[in-house]
């Protein structure tokens, strides 16, 4: 079809803007995104900038074959098929916008005032992955790049895994794992961070598949009800990362947990339908759970006693009934089941084998709440037990605001954030 002389001058114009925008969005560094050399000791990595352009160049590689083909046959084609092949170029660059928006926004707040406490939380979840891969050396898979964290609005801080799809990047792949903190909770005794880490570590260990099967044939052989089963089924994940931040982090972490799910009674005392995580009553009493199963007894009643004092489950309360006449046999046999029996993925070893917890890491990390209190970083404490020396020191009385400062100085320091271990081809990179 020959195109109308008058359409032909209006589709050039179009082609053209659209290619002079089609190649703009392929390479990231860290004077494109605003990094200063003082901002330099809290940049990503290396690593992760080249992680996040080689998915930008695969994007721009589709960009310019989409390009290319425009080129070629825009000017013999129809109107409607120019129009076509010029939506097609406009989806790939769709793509490069996406990934190239997301990776900015967080690579450009290394460059904010909230860049140490970024730094700082990237070394406790570094720490977090080290404590695994001393535990069980070569458990992971391969060369991981550690987690980034980055501030967003939001009431929770939330993660995204490694090699995720995400609908924001129209189902392109996560490189490597994404930490939000929100912009109010960049302090670093919040435990919930820990949880965060713990997703993170499930999917990297590839735990995840395995966990809910055994969750489900150890609650089959219990007899519990299938509907309480099928339950736990969708709460595995938000389980284990509970279970783990206890591990990485002790009785505080539980705490810190508490603190996090203490809202009105009518919403802790409320079962969601096909929600992910435990209903807020039960999954205190799953924390106490493991409380008690690490050796902490005393601290394990203490969770009840204030759990319970706080919430009296009322008459019409809203959880199911056989989900609390069940908890009792249930709850046992789920925090045994996900943290003390063994799995293949972890070498026929199970979590509190690779993530280990001892009572002379409490008594650190309360000699650490010590030193705090009295403005001293504790000596040798790992970043991970940071955060519970931390709440522990608030309890002592410490100023919020200097004693945050103290270990946000002290953890976003460049020698606190390792890189990888040329020696080792399983180390987890910086």
């Amino acid at each position: 079809m020959t195109m109308p002389a008058t359409v032909r001058p209006f589709l050039q114009d179009k082609v053209q803007t659209l290619i002079a925008r089609a190649r703009r969005l392929s390479n990231l560094t860290p004077e494109r995104v605003g990094l200063r050399a003082q901002d330099r000791p809290y940049a990503p990595s290396a690593a992760h900038f080249a992680a996040a352009n080689r998915r930008l160049r695969e994007i721009d590689r589709q960009v310019a074959a989409r390009v290319a083909f425009l080129k070629q046959h825009w000017r013999a084609s129809s109107p409607h098929q120019v129009l076509v092949y010029l939506a097609l170029v406009e989806r790939e660059i769709d793509r490069a916008r996406r990934a190239f928006g997301m990776f900015f926004e967080v690579f450009s707040q290394r460059g904010s005032a909230f860049a140490p406490a970024l730094a700082a939380h990237d070394a406790i979840a570094m720490d977090c992955y080290a404590a695994v891969r001393r535990a069980a050396p070569l458990v992971f898979r391969g060369p991981l790049l550690k987690p980034l964290t980055y501030m967003e609005h939001g009431y929770s801080p939330a993660t995204t895994r490694r090699g995720i799809a995400l609908s924001r990047l129209l189902g392109e792949p996560n490189p490597f794992p994404l930490i939000r903190i929100p912009w109010d909770r960049d302090n670093p005794w919040q435990a919930v961070f820990l949880h965060e880490v713990s997703h993170n570590l499930q999917a990297d260990l590839g735990l995840w598949q395995e966990n809910q099967d055994a969750v489900v044939r150890r609650l089959a052989r219990t007899n519990a009800p299938a509907l309480v089963g099928s339950i736990y089924r969708r709460w595995h994940k938000e389980i284990f990362a509970d279970l783990a931040a206890l591990l990485l982090g002790g009785p505080a972490a539980a705490w810190g947990m508490l603190d996090f799910l203490a809202h009105p009674a009518q919403r802790t005392v409320t079962y969601q339908p096909g929600g992910a995580h435990p209903t807020g009553y039960l999954r205190a009493l799953i924390l106490a759970e493991m409380l008690a199963r690490m050796g902490f007894d005393a601290e394990a009643g203490r969770v009840r006693e204030v759990w319970k004092t706080l919430y009296r489950l009322p008459r019409g309360h809203r959880i199911p009934t056989v989900l609390l006449s069940s908890a009792d046999g249930v709850i046992p046999a789920v925090v045994d089941e996900v943290a003390f029996q063994t799995r293949r993925g972890l070498a026929q070893r199970a979590l509190a084998d690779v993530i280990l917890f001892r009572r002379e890491d409490e008594r650190a990390i309360r000699d650490g709440a010590k030193a705090l209190a009295n403005n001293r970083i504790p000596a040798d404490l790992p970043p991970r037990f940071l955060v519970s020396a931390s709440r522990y020191a608030l309890g002592r009385g410490a100023s919020a605001g200097p004693l945050s400062d103290l270990v946000i100085r002290h953890l976003s320091k460049p020698s606190k954030a390792p890189s990888a271990v040329a020696h080792d081809p399983l180390a987890i990179a910086a």
